[in-house]
């Protein structure tokens, strides 16, 4: 063992396997770095924040010693603020884990001195770089331990208020478009929601999938290789398209009155609609854009909708769907007559009887 590796007197440290015993976690990285991603539940109470962390990065490119004096400071007179505010009324029994990047001198800090005052503190072995390559093996191998029932149907159809309807009658669903913050469509931005990174969607899918019981159906909306600006992991995607298929169908004034709930925004705005149409002028011409637009600023959207439907996204569903999902050809059909959140309710009953066994539904 080299001497880097070996642990400070005092300090335990525990392997990713044993998370699920230690739910109160404190990330000690940079607050830029616990945006990008961070271990589920954690809490960010950095030993050096983003302007600490560069400085001392500048100065141990001239000075290791030096860095290291002033990192110690700095490190001491933060962990000092920890404990008389965030950590100033915790029992003696609790039981944190500390992680840093992979498992170094920040994480290190923080745990001794927890461990001085009297509370078992553990270290993460190898940091949230070892929690990542956790995330990335996991991804290679849970999504193949269930069975899908992958929701198919033409945008407006309702398949995310099916989706929520049967989470909310018992099913056990699996929403990938609420963990991408993004609707899967040119238009699925959420306002004011940014998507997260792409590690930390897979970070959340991990711990979504990790709630889940093989014995039972997976309900999930069919979804391409992006959603958004986030990327789903070959071996989901490839679970999902041998899973069994529900072919959602809506009348299609309830489709755009549908979208007009869900799309409001650009109600509120026509010129949001605008810049986000302006990706398909290759498509359709600047002509048929400025008309769109035209329509969208004349407040003409019950037309504007019915056309974008037909021109361009049930052609664009209809190829992804037969690229991406062979079994809707023989999938089971369901129609959603009205939009109401009583119909999808009872929509999600007869959903769980067609594909699940009485004792699951009765669960």
């Amino acid at each position: 063992m080299s001497a880097k590796s070996v642990p400070h007197p005092g300090v335990r440290r525990v392997a990713v396997t044993a998370l699920a015993e230690y739910p109160d976690r404190i990330d000690v990285r940079s607050p830029t770095e616990f945006a990008e991603d961070h271990v589920p539940l954690a809490s960010n109470h950095p030993v050096l924040d983003d302007a600490e962390r560069a400085r001392i990065g500048t100065l141990y490119a001239s000075s290791p010693f030096a860095a290291r004096k002033l990192g110690a400071a700095i490190v001491a007179r933060n962990i000092a603020s920890m404990l008389e505010t965030a950590f100033a009324e915790l029992p003696r029994e609790w039981r944190p884990l500390v992680y840093c990047w992979r498992g170094g001198q920040r994480s290190r800090a923080l745990t001794q001195v927890l461990h001085e005052v009297g509370w078992r503190a553990v270290q993460l072995e190898g940091g949230y770089r070892a929690y990542r390559r956790h995330v990335v093996a996991e991804l290679t191998r849970v999504p193949q331990r269930f069975a899908y029932v992958v929701i198919c149907g033409l945008t407006g159809t309702g398949k995310s208020r099916l989706l929520a309807a049967l989470a909310a009658v018992g099913a056990q669903t699996l929403d990938l478009e609420g963990i991408a913050r993004h609707r899967g469509s040119l238009l699925g931005d959420l306002p004011g929601e940014p998507q997260p990174s792409q590690k930390s969607f897979e970070t959340q899918l991990v711990d979504a999938l990790g709630r889940l019981d093989p014995s039972r159906p997976v309900y999930v909306e069919s979804e391409s290789r992006r959603i958004g600006s986030v990327q789903m992991p070959d071996a989901l995607l490839a679970a999902m398209r041998v899973g069994r298929a529900l072919t959602l169908r809506t009348p299609p004034e309830k489709r755009v009155a549908l979208l007009k709930a869900e799309y409001a925004h650009f109600l509120d705005d026509p010129t949001l609609l605008g810049a986000c149409l302006r990706p398909l002028t290759a498509l359709y011409g600047k002509a048929t854009i400025a008309r769109w637009e035209a329509m969208a600023a004349g407040a003409g959207w019950d037309s504007l909708i019915a056309e974008l439907l037909e021109a361009h996204y049930d052609p664009t569903y209809a190829r992804s769907l037969e690229r991406n999902f062979p079994a809707v050809a023989s999938s089971r059909v369901v129609e959603a007559r009205e939009i109401t959140p009583a119909a999808f309710a009872a929509l999600a009953l007869d959903v769980r009887t067609l594909f699940e066994s009485s004792e699951q539904v009765a669960s």
